[in-house]
């Protein structure tokens, strides 16, 4: 199949890693759908992908709705006939003492982040089986495997996300339906001119990551020729979760 008949949807794709992401499959000639509830940022994206010549849709998507993902799917099925990937990127936190974190906090950021993520799959899927290829990405993080203070919903959200990603694996395998997941660490969506040296020094990579990392890993794990891989989680953190970090005037 060529690349320019592929079809893929990036929820949270307004801004930060996942408009990255767009403009990555974009440059591959990907008709790329933008989810987000963020309409404003959403639509310029759309337009300046359109001028510049590619295939672009802005659907306006509230991922723990899930009246909002069953019409995004229906939009995309209407305009283009088919999906081919799927990068479940949408994700909120909520950074407040377990104490204090009331249900309806707790239970926006997991049905946000985890839920979100299982009923696009799932409504996705439902198209992908029927082309006998499919791919599925989605954006936990390293905070899945490690955590701070008051961080139990995202936190949360992100394992739940990673034990989704291998029980999805296994169960839609048989349909040739490929389903992975990136765990980002410190990726900057602001102004990397002012990270410290401090901060980079914390990763062996030397550097403080960059949305474009996380993009192409998702290009690399899409490609049907990549089929091999499946139900893995790749940490993209430049080894900052496997530095021994101590006080900051050692480092």
């Amino acid at each position: 199949m060529k690349m320019n008949n592929r079809v893929v949807i990036v929820t949270g794709a307004s801004n930060g890693i996942g408009r990255t992401i767009v403009k990555a499959y974009a440059g591959k000639q990907f008709s790329v759908i933008i989810a987000d509830i963020d309409k404003k940022n959403g639509n310029l994206l759309e337009q300046e992908l359109i001028k510049s010549g590619k295939n672009a849709l802005f659907v306006g998507c509230d991922v723990s709705v899930p009246d909002d993902i069953s019409k995004l799917v229906e939009k995309v099925m209407e305009t283009y006939g088919r999906i081919d990937v799927v990068i479940n990127n949408a994700g909120l936190g909520k950074w407040k003492s377990p104490f204090e974190l009331d249900v309806n906090e707790w239970d926006y950021v997991i049905n946000t982040n985890l839920r979100g993520t299982f009923l696009l799959s799932r409504e996705a899927v439902k198209v992908m089986k029927g082309q006998e290829w499919g791919s599925i990405v989605n954006i936990a993080s390293t905070r899945a495997l490690m955590s701070e203070p008051d961080s139990e919903a995202y936190a949360a959200s992100k394992a739940g996300i990673l034990g989704l990603t291998h029980a999805l694996a296994a169960s839609l395998s048989k349909y040739k339906i490929q389903v992975n997941a990136i765990s980002p660490g410190w990726i900057e969506t602001g102004d990397y001119s002012k990270l410290r040296k401090i901060d980079h020094k914390q990763h062996f990579a030397g550097r403080v990551g960059k949305p474009g990392d996380i993009a192409r890993a998702c290009l690399f794990l899409t490609d049907p020729e990549n089929n091999f891989i499946s139900g893995t989680n790749l940490v993209i953190d430049g080894g900052m979760t496997k530095k021994m970090i101590y006080e900051p005037d050692e480092l």
